[in-house]
């Protein structure tokens, strides 16, 4: 088991499989984005030994993103081989959906159990001013071909701009009248690369609330006023579905963390929004042993720090977001 210095059981890891996009969305990275060579990032064998380890100390919930995760080169046979790690009790994946039409059936069959699909707008303009490169219809689709499979619940995420997609959140809450599905609206988190933009352009979760209820009227507070990971979750009237708020700079829930994260290139980062991380690809290449390496782990874990430092001016800038794997 993995504890913290707080005492929080850490037991949740996501993983980067690499920070390569096939989008370049407005808050996420500039356009001309120059990505890290293949070989510095995780190999499928180093990815593989290291999920073995952080099962080995309790880690059973584990969640793939990216950059894009489905433009790894093997995705499915990498993910069968993670599905199948004892110790792994949840395997889920966070994308963009562009390529889920094609991918969705094979990765429900290699053992994946649910996606995040990220989609900001049901614009086709706005979605593609947005992402910069990318087709609301091939993520509609890949969606669609997600709850086919049976990748269930299906979370949408989208990260509210202002100036971009602000009055969008109504037609995207109102997805959950008639789809069983979760519709989360994120605050955008500053980070580098789209830094400026990031601060000047937050809309906070209590405004995106204020304007599904002028449309809905008052929201049914869901799942027992519980969070789901790190979701506040409500109801509209009448719906299937629920819509979440993550709040992450307005209202942390830096308490009830108990994930950390490997980047693409093999380093353990134990908070999104702080800049610490603890190299581990460097330790495995060097032939560290399989005990020395668990240790390297539990030290890092046991100094994860209590929350971000946002309200004090404290912003990540070692890496950009599709670095890190959100």
């Amino acid at each position: 088991m993995a504890i913290d210095r707080f005492g929080r059981n850490i037991h949740y890891l996501r993983i980067s499989l690499t920070d390569h996009c096939n989008l370049r969305c407005v808050y996420c990275m500039p356009e001309d984005m120059t990505f890290r060579p293949n070989a510095e990032l995780m190999q499928d064998d180093e990815l593989i030994q290291l999920v073995k380890l952080f099962a080995s100390l309790g880690f059973d919930k584990y969640r793939l993103t990216g950059g894009e995760p489905t433009v790894r080169a093997h995705i499915v046979d990498l993910v069968k081989e993670i599905a199948q790690v004892p110790g792994v009790r949840s395997l889920s994946m966070t994308t963009n959906g562009v390529l889920l039409k094609r991918l969705a059936g094979p990765l429900k069959n290699a053992g994946l159990q649910r996606v995040n699909v990220s989609i900001d707008t049901l614009n086709p303009e706005k979605f593609k001013r947005i992402t910069r490169w990318g087709s609301l219809q091939d993520v509609w689709e890949g969606v669609l071909a997600a709850e086919q499979a049976g990748l269930l619940p299906i979370k949408l995420n989208a990260v509210v701009v202002s100036g971009y997609n602000e009055s969008d959140v109504v037609e995207l809450a109102g997805l959950t009248l008639e789809h069983p599905w979760q519709v989360r609206f994120i605050e955008m988190m500053p980070f580098a690369g789209a830094t400026e933009l990031q601060l000047n352009q937050i809309v906070t979760a209590q405004q995106i609330q204020e304007r599904i209820e002028a449309k809905f009227g008052p929201l049914q507070i869901a799942n027992g006023g519980k969070l789901d990971g790190e979701a506040r979750l409500f109801r509209l009237s009448g719906g299937l579905g629920e819509v979440g708020f993550i709040s992450s700079v307005t209202v942390p829930f830096c308490a009830a963390c108990t994930r950390a994260r490997l980047t693409a290139d093999g380093r353990l980062r134990l908070c999104l929004l702080r800049e610490g991380e603890v190299d581990l690809l460097s330790p495995l290449r060097q032939g560290a042993s399989l005990d020395e390496l668990r240790q390297i782990i539990l030290d890092g874990v046991w100094h994860k720090p209590w929350g971000h430092g946002l309200a004090d001016g404290v912003i990540p800038l070692n890496r950009v977001m599709s670095e890190i794997g959100g």
